[in-house]
């Protein structure tokens, strides 16, 4: 299992360089030509999202980015230190390790969206989970978050193998996809 790691000060004008190397190293690792450029949107929006809760919340400590190749995946983490809030699902908790796709047996909210419901919009005690079509209800209490879930719910549409875990120490939101025999220079 090979790792690339990038730390970058969460500045809006390096999302451009996550966004370079993911790309690359995802092509030495045998990710399909024709998926590159969702790696690329999906990085680059996790990495906004990173940047904009750190700047948000006034950190000064670096976004993590591990890209990571296994023997028939390649992974992405995106890394922040944000605190977040925590939603409670049934089943699950959104930020102790659940998945960013609804659960099964969510609720759908009052616009008929969530599972079966076709806006994939679920709510979770005033927070809606990533696939929403519908503006973040209040109460929010800062801006930036509804461009975090808006940016969660790109990522959900890019990548099939999503993951998003938060607690009161940060967030990682993880990335897979498959690889074939990488083509050596």
């Amino acid at each position: 299992m090979a790792t690339v790691e990038l730390l970058f000060s969460a500045l809006p004008e390096h999302v451009r360089t996550a966004r370079l190397v993911a790309a690359a190293v995802a092509r030495r690792a045998g990710v399909d030509e024709a998926v590159l450029d969702e790696v690329r949107l999906a990085v680059g929006e996790a990495c906004t999202r990173a940047v904009g809760l750190h700047m948000s919340h006034g950190l000064s400590s670096p976004v993590r980015v591990s890209l990571i190749e296994d023997e028939k995946k390649f992974s992405i983490e995106v890394g922040d230190e944000a605190p977040h809030r925590r939603f409670s699902l049934p089943g699950g908790t959104l930020g102790t390790g659940a998945s960013a796709a609804p659960q099964a047996g969510a609720k759908a909210n009052e616009n008929g969206n969530g599972p079966g419901g076709g806006g994939g919009l679920v709510e979770a005690e005033g927070a809606l989970l990533p696939g929403a079509r519908d503006e973040i209800p209040e109460p929010v209490p800062e801006e930036e978050e509804g461009d975090g879930e808006m940016g969660l719910a790109v990522i959900s549409g890019l990548v099939d193998d999503v993951e998003v875990t938060t607690d009161e120490h940060g967030g990682v939101i993880r990335m897979s996809w498959p690889t074939t025999e990488p083509v050596l220079p």
